[in-house]
């Protein structure tokens, strides 16, 4: 009973801020190009010791994956918010724009997530899951309110956004993708 209840501890609110700190430090070095920047380095940088990053990350492997699951879970828990914040198709569109963004994070610490001792299958197999299970639910209420044909396929909505990522060398892809939402949302209009 003791244990049980020991399991269900929250996590210290100082614990996890310095969780939530070391991620966002990993996160903004990663962005800066500085994918091998020593762990040393980055517990340096959020202020704590390294006994404190190896507590919550016990390799670079585990802060690398971290980083990119935070991600993952920001735009997965923002298909409800919006879902409640907006018209169903109105929250799409809003969902789709921020899948933009999780693309280029994705991007940025691509080469950091691709240095992962064992691999990024499984990685990237969940992110699919988590992802269509969203985009699911969003176009399945913007077709239920009348917005969207009912033939659309939500998948094909994020293949469209995905493959435009792939002519990212330029500056602007960002920009150019989130009209590109428009075009789609305005193209799976009900007639």
């Amino acid at each position: 009973m003791a244990e049980d209840k020991k399991l269900r501890r929250r996590p210290r609110s100082d614990g996890q801020r310095n969780r939530e700190h070391l991620l966002n430090v990993a996160k903004t070095a990663f962005t800066a190009g500085e994918i091998d920047i020593p762990l040393d380095e980055v517990a340096r940088r959020a202020g704590v010791g390294i006994g404190t990053l190896y507590r919550h990350f016990p390799n670079r492997d585990a802060l690398i994956e971290a980083v990119y699951r935070v991600e993952l879970d920001r735009l997965a828990d923002a298909a409800p918010v919006l879902a409640t914040q907006h018209p169903p198709v109105e929250a799409l569109r809003a969902w789709m724009r921020l899948f933009v963004d999780y693309i280029a994070a994705k991007q940025v610490i691509a080469p950091a997530l691709n240095g992962l001792v064992g691999g990024t299958s499984a990685l990237y197999a969940q992110s699919g899951i988590v992802l269509q299970g969203a985009i699911d639910t969003l176009v399945a209420a913007a077709v239920a309110s009348g917005d969207l044909n009912a033939e659309i396929e939500p998948i094909d909505l994020l293949r469209a956004l995905a493959g435009v990522s792939n002519f990212s060398a330029g500056p602007g892809w960002e920009t150019s993708a989130k009209r590109l939402v428009d075009i789609l949302i305005a193209g799976s209009r009900a007639s």
